[in-house]
């Protein structure tokens, strides 16, 4: 079992910054695609950005631009660079680990984007 642990969400006003980490428990940290996802309330859970074990990434249109996904394998972590927040990125940010059949997911980290 991989263990995932997510940290860095807090409040923050519209414009501004937030770093979110997520460190695994994975020795084969570098095979694993990662992934940060979302889910705002009353809402499903969305991708957000995801980094293949190659360095390969991918964005949500409604990120573009604002956020940046990058990982540390010597780490075993990943982050996601957070700029020019909108209240509308408020969410429960989840970080998540995948390899074959393995799917893990952390408990998740709030951001809350308000003035």
């Amino acid at each position: 079992q991989v263990q995932v642990v997510e940290s860095g969400g807090g409040l923050v006003q519209p414009g501004g910054s937030l770093r979110l980490s997520c460190v695994t428990s994975t020795r084969l940290f570098s095979m694993y695609a990662m992934g940060w996802y979302r889910q705002a309330p009353g809402k499903q859970r969305e991708s957000v950005a995801t980094v293949t074990g190659g360095g390969s990434t991918n964005y949500a249109d409604s990120v573009k631009g604002r956020f940046t996904i990058s990982r540390d394998n010597a780490k075993n972590s990943v982050y996601l660079q957070m700029n020019s927040l909108k209240p509308e990125d408020t969410a429960v940010y989840y970080c998540n680990a995948k390899w074959g059949s393995g799917d893990y997911w952390g408990k998740g980290t709030l951001v809350t984007v308000s003035s």
